[in-house]
């Protein structure tokens, strides 16, 4: 028996032998939250405690099989979500026989699947939604959008109680100015500046094209940077946050952003904020599959 995970690392599950014989199956689309805060990550990984290691887990004990879970968005080391959209391929026997002969149905709702896997997975993890998904539907390909936030304490004195979800900045900071620069991100661009490179691909362009990027305050002393993209690459997110807060604490300019864009190397850009701020909050698909999770 071995592990098993895709290049990009978003398909997680365990190999056995006897794979190839396996029975009917029927795709079923899962929304999960989770505090990323105890986990490496969500993929997979030998050793590691994984937020996808933990909900494969949790299935094969269910369903008796060995399985293969995919998600929309792989999240890194102490990065959370509250609408990560994972899909597995499960037994219509299992279904049938567990929730019903209606489980099977494409489209048909699976709340008592996702109560049982957050009571195995809780309180770290929460399924708030299970699925079985339309035709043609795939987690990660089908997605058309991406949504994350960042939350920054900008200033004041740091809340212990939020130090596993916000990045807290010394005063002063220029939101003005970060503002102005997060304009500059919007669009299409070559983000290798903004990218851990994959080791498939160590030079050239890594075009990503931004639909939103904003700063606001959501109240309580604190400031949230939300963007939207079709696909982000290895630490982006992150890597943006990190030069806009070098803007706000006036270690770049706005300008800069534009000049780090035009750069295909990540050499001179500011290190990546931490992961603890940042968050998956939204997957958007075609209406005709699934539509958007969030």
């Amino acid at each position: 028996m071995g592990e098993r995970t895709g290049a990009d690392g978003s398909v997680v599950g365990t190999e056995r032998p006897g794979d190839e014989n396996r029975a009917r199956t029927r795709r079923v689309a899962l929304g999960l939250a989770y505090d990323g805060s105890g986990y490496h990550g969500f993929a997979v990984q030998p050793g590691q405690r994984t937020v996808g290691g933990e909900l494969c887990a949790a299935l094969e004990q269910m369903s008796g099989r060995a399985l293969r879970c995919t998600c929309a968005g792989r999240t890194d080391s102490g990065v959370h979500a509250t609408a990560q959209v994972v899909h597995v391929d499960l037994d219509e026997a299992f279904l049938a026989g567990h929730f019903g002969a209606a489980a099977v149905v494409p489209g048909r709702e699976l709340p008592k699947l996702a109560e049982a896997l957050s009571h195995q997975l809780g309180p770290e993890i929460v399924v708030w939604r299970a699925l079985v998904a339309p035709e043609g539907f795939d987690a990660r390909r089908s997605a058309i959008a991406r949504r994350y936030r960042y939350d920054l304490e900008l200033g004041g004195r740091p809340d212990p109680l939020r130090r596993q979800a916000v990045w807290h900045l010394e005063a002063p900071v220029d939101v003005a100015a970060m503002r102005l620069a997060a304009d500059a991100v919007l669009g299409e661009h070559d983000f290798a500046a903004f990218c851990r490179r994959p080791p498939d691909k160590p030079d050239g362009p890594i075009r990503r094209r931004v639909t939103d990027a904003r700063l606001t305050t959501p109240g309580e002393g604190l400031w949230r940077f939300e963007i939207e993209s079709d696909a982000f690459c290895h630490q982006m997110v992150r890597s943006i946050v990190g030069a806009l807060a070098a803007v706000g604490t006036g270690r770049l300019r706005p300008s800069d952003l534009v000049a780090l864009l035009a750069r295909s190397s990540r050499a001179g850009a500011p290190a990546p904020a931490p992961p603890g701020g940042l968050c998956l909050v939204a997957v958007r698909y075609p209406a005709a599959l699934t539509g958007t999770w969030s």
